[in-house]
């Protein structure tokens, strides 16, 4: 297994760890066969500056303040869909907003994320749930009589700063 940098980690600027975690994706596209447009790295830039998810629209927006040009709706999805597909953003289905992947820089498997939402301020935190909890979920939905089909867990909380009083 190798060294697991998520994105927080990662040392420098806010724009050097971007450009870093931009990279790695860039080489998990060419690994698959599969290009990252520049389109996509601005989407996948914008996600990865973000604390918080980020619907379809409110990425239209971020991007045209960004880069100086609005991309159609319809394309964001397609590049959403794509960025999902190579795993490098998840979509929170309970918001239906985008968070980049924490493990982009990460080059060994991990297992199933959990989000961490807070309801007062939006910030999510993607961390992994062992697999030994996993299992005993699978389990349980196994015995209820289901079969699991998202295992993405979705958690609604409220961060420290919010519980604090700090608005971010």
């Amino acid at each position: 297994m190798g060294s697991c940098q998520h994105e927080s980690e990662l040392a420098g600027g806010v724009s050097q760890r971007i450009d870093t975690i931009i990279n790695h994706a860039e080489q998990h596209c060419k690994t698959h066969g599969v290009r990252l447009t520049d389109k996509r790295k601005q989407l996948l830039s914008v996600l990865i500056g973000s604390e918080k998810a980020l619907s379809a629209y409110e990425l239209i927006d971020l991007c045209k303040a960004e880069f100086g040009k609005a991309i159609p709706a319809m394309s964001v999805y397609r590049m959403l869909q794509f960025l999902e597909d190579e795993r490098l953003v998840h979509k929170l289905n309970l918001a239906n907003k985008y968070v980049a992947c924490a493990h982009i820089s990460c080059d060994h498997a991990h297992s199933v994320s959990q989000f961490l939402i807070c309801g007062e301020c939006s910030k999510v935190d993607e961390i992994s749930v062992p697999k030994q909890v996993f299992a005993e979920l699978e389990k349980n939905v196994e015995e209820a009589g289901f079969h699991l089909i998202t295992p993405q867990l979705e958690i609604n909380c409220i961060c420290n700063d919010c519980k604090k009083g700090n608005k971010h």
